[in-house]
């Protein structure tokens, strides 16, 4: 498939994905900007109840309402139909604030096997999202092993079995209830001994036992440094976008036990508050780094600020 090709397919699936939020926030914005009212507080204060009611939050919000006030004075706008594409400008040049991800699956100059841990309360999508991670990288021409670290919750081996094979990919597993370090140290060994590119291992979801959590992490990350020393890579932390400013509220919680170097939003398309991608980018210190979009096993997309802005604002 051509680099054009997945361009589209990836712009329409993201587009797909944000239906809801579109409905809910373009609309509304389009609805408004269409009405060829002049600027003035009135319609900028509605402009910015519509963005609060997507869920972009009071200090994303206020900082593009700023910048609106202030390009709408420079270039002399008048009329509510010049905003659009100067509202889709400010949502841009915050997203852009995100780091590129743009060379996500190339793992040049870095010593095999790349490991990722997967963080995140239960019930965000974590089994789902590692599959789906598993998937793209082995779409990437990278071999991968899952490691099934996550003993605790019942039934999730079965389901992370469940998405591997799915992923085609190896998964390392031990009985429920046995050490989650046990599981990532023989998961690591056996990426080694088989050199496979990318190891990706679950965590439990605990995060309302903060200290256990706090000190399984821990364990976890001395164990595998004995087998490669600068083990984890990668520490993602999944979000559900359906919780909208609760998603941000726990990914400072995190932060505050465990080094996040990475952000997975899943279930955009399950929300009409996609807009909370704008705040997480705004406010916290942790790039974005894939979206989930659907269900599918291809659904997980890497997040582009660009293809996100136009496949929200897109209007045909």
């Amino acid at each position: 498939m051509s680099i054009f090709k997945d361009i589209k397919s990836s712009f329409k699936k993201i587009q797909n994905g944000l239906d809801k939020t579109r409905s809910n926030f373009v609309t509304n914005i389009i609805s408004l900007f269409s009405s060829h009212r002049k600027i003035d507080d009135d319609l900028i204060n509605e402009v910015k109840s519509i963005m609060l009611a997507a869920d972009i939050g009071v200090s994303a919000t206020e900082k593009i309402i700023e910048n609106l006030r202030q390009k709408v004075k420079e270039r002399g706008y008048e009329d509510s139909n010049q905003l659009f594409e100067l509202l889709k400008e400010e949502i841009l040049k915050i997203l852009n604030e995100n780091p590129s991800n743009d060379d996500i699956f190339k793992l040049n100059g870095i010593e095999r096997p790349y490991v990722i841990l997967v963080v995140g309360v239960n019930g965000v999508g974590k089994t789902t999202t590692i599959g789906k991670l598993a998937y793209n990288y082995k779409n990437a021409g990278q071999s991968v092993v899952i490691g099934a670290a996550d003993t605790f919750r019942a039934a999730a081996n079965e389901q992370l079995e469940i998405w591997a094979k799915r992923a085609n990919v190896d998964i390392i597993q031990q009985m429920p209830g046995a050490d989650p370090a046990a599981v990532a140290f023989d998961t690591v060994k056996s990426a080694i001994s088989k050199n496979k590119d990318v190891v990706i291992i679950d965590t439990a979801g605990r995060l309302h036992t903060k200290g256990n959590l706090m000190e399984e992490l821990a364990k976890i990350n001395r164990v595998i440094k004995k087998l490669k020393s600068d083990a984890p890579n990668e520490v993602y932390l999944v979000l559900d976008a359906t919780t909208g400013q609760n998603a941000i509220i726990q990914a400072k919680e995190f932060k505050k036990i465990v080094d996040v170097t990475g952000l997975i939003l899943t279930k955009l398309d399950g929300t009409a508050k996609g807009g909370v991608i704008i705040p997480i980018v705004d406010e916290l210190d942790i790039p974005v780094r894939f979206i989930g979009v659907g269900e599918q096993i291809d659904d997980l997309q890497v997040f582009n600020p660009k293809i996100f802005t136009e496949a929200l604002f897109e209007t045909n």
